[in-house]
C-alpha cells in the first residue's frame, strides 16, 4: 500500500507538471483509480491525457501484463480482412493470464485511412499493436481505450499544405527563420497547448539539424506549416509524436 500511496503522488505531481491546466479535479481522480488498480506510472509513458481524457500506451500495457505474469500472448493475421497490395490489414491476438486460461482475444485492424500519415507503410504492425492492445485490456478489465488505437483522421491534404506554405518572405536570422515565421509557431503552440520544448526536439528532428538555430529559412517554414496542418487535422497524433521527445527533454533539464 505505501508503495502504491507513493506512485499516485509521484503520478499526480508528474501529471501536474506534464499537463499542467489541461488537468480537472476529474482528471486526477481517474489518475488515482489508474494508480490503485493497475499501478500505472505517467513518468514511465504508461498514461497520456489527450483530448480531456486518459489513454494507455501499448508499454503500459505490457508492463502491467508482465507485473501480473502473464503466461503469454498469441497473434495471427485475420486473412479474408487483409489486402497487402491496399495496405490493409487484420490481426487476432490471445492473451493467456495464466497456463490455465482459455485466452482474452481483441482484434485489431489498420490502412492507410486510420493511422497517422507519418506512419504510413507499418500499417502491418500496427495493425498486430491494436490487436494485442484490445487482448490486454480485455485480459486485465482496462475500460480506457489505448492510444495506439486512435484512428489518424485524414491525411493532411495537397492543396492544405501548399495554401499554409504560403509565408510572405523572411530574413534568415538564424532564430526560427523571422519574426513572423516565429509569432506563427508561438500562435500554433498556444492555440493547440503543444509543449514548446518538445515542439522545439522535433524541430530539430524535422529539419535534420543538431541545433534548431542551424536550420535555414525554408527548412523552418516547411516545419511550422507542417505542424499547423498536422495540429489542425490529427492533433492525438501529433501530440503522440511530440511525447516521444519526453526522455530528451528530461535528459535536458
Amino acid at each position: 500500500m505505501t508503495a502504491t500511496r507513493d506512485l499516485g503522488r509521484q503520478n499526480k505531481r508528474y501529471a501536474k507538471m506534464r499537463f499542467g491546466s489541461l488537468l480537472g479535479p476529474m482528471a486526477l481522480r481517474a489518475l488515482g483509480n489508474f494508480t490503485e488498480q493497475f499501478q500505472f506510472s505517467v513518468a514511465n509513458g504508461d498514461l497520456l491525457f489527450l483530448d480531456s481524457g486518459w489513454y494507455v500506451t501499448h508499454s503500459g500495457l505490457t508492463s502491467l501484463a508482465r507485473r501480473n505474469r502473464c503466461a503469454g500472448i498469441s497473434v495471427q493475421p485475420v486473412k479474408p480482412f487483409c489486402d497487402p497490395s491496399a495496405q490493409r490489414w487484420a490481426f487476432k491476438a490471445t492473451v493467456y493470464k495464466t497456463k490455465a486460461c482459455r485466452g482474452f482475444v481483441g482484434y485489431g485492424d489498420a490502412d492507410p485511412s486510420n493511422v497517422s500519415f507519418l506512419v504510413h507503410g507499418a500499417e502491418m504492425r500496427v495493425a498486430e499493436t491494436r490487436a494485442v492492445n484490445r487482448a490486454l485490456r480485455k485480459a486485465y478489465g482496462i475500460g480506457i481505450c489505448s492510444v495506439e488505437e486512435i484512428g489518424s483522421l485524414a491525411e493532411p491534404s495537397q492543396s492544405s499544405r501548399r495554401e499554409s506554405k504560403k509565408l510572405p518572405p523572411q530574413p534568415a536570422n538564424g532564430n526560427y527563420g523571422g519574426r513572423t515565421v516565429r509569432d506563427h509557431l508561438c500562435q500554433i503552440i498556444r492555440q493547440h497547448q503543444l509543449d514548446a520544448t518538445l515542439v522545439k526536439s522535433y524541430a530539430t528532428d524535422f529539419c535534420g539539424v543538431k541545433v534548431l538555430r542551424e536550420a535555414t529559412r525554408e527548412q523552418v517554414e516547411n516545419f511550422v506549416a507542417h505542424l499547423a496542418d498536422w495540429a489542425e487535422k490529427d492533433r492525438n497524433a501529433l501530440l503522440c509524436q511530440l511525447n516521444s521527445y519526453l526522455g530528451a527533454k528530461e535528459g535536458a533539464a
